[in-house]
């Protein structure tokens, strides 16, 4: 029924173990070593995905820092040219104030003279004034 040839048994086993060494040196051996970089190399990834969240989160919080300080600085600057702003009006005001304080002490001065004039004007006048008050009384 079934013969059973030992040689070619044999041939068949030989030929199983050939076929198995070769598979595993040119196809399991590559497609492990394969698999264990990309292993590897999705590990490495990962970790550097989570090295970069943390450099964002570092840039990030640098990034809030100089905006902080450029909000200070910006603030520091606004108060300064506000204040310098207020010391230009300040003395142009002060300025301004000692001009027309002088302005009116010149024109109390005029004022002064003015009065001692037109006083010495109606005193040179009023012997005229006198009689020409005593002309009308008499007319009258």
């Amino acid at each position: 029924m079934l013969d059973i040839s030992p040689a070619l048994l044999l041939v068949a086993v030989a030929v199983f173990l050939v076929m198995l060494v070769l598979l595993n040196k040119m196809l399991y051996r590559p497609l492990l070593e394969f698999i264990h970089n990309r292993d590897s190399a999705i590990a490495n990834d990962y970790e550097n995905a989570g090295k970069n969240t943390s450099d964002i989160n570092a840039y990030q919080e640098e990034a809030e820092r100089i905006i902080r300080e450029a909000k200070a600085e910006a603030v520091r600057v606004r108060a300064d040219f506000i204040q310098e702003f207020k010391d230009a009006a300040l003395k142009k005001v002060e300025q301004r104030k000692a001009e027309l304080e002088e302005e009116y002490t010149a024109f109390l001065e005029g004022l002064d003279k003015e009065r001692v004039e037109l006083k010495s004007g109606l005193l040179a006048q009023m012997p005229l004034f006198k009689e020409s008050v005593q002309s009308k009384l008499n007319q009258i």
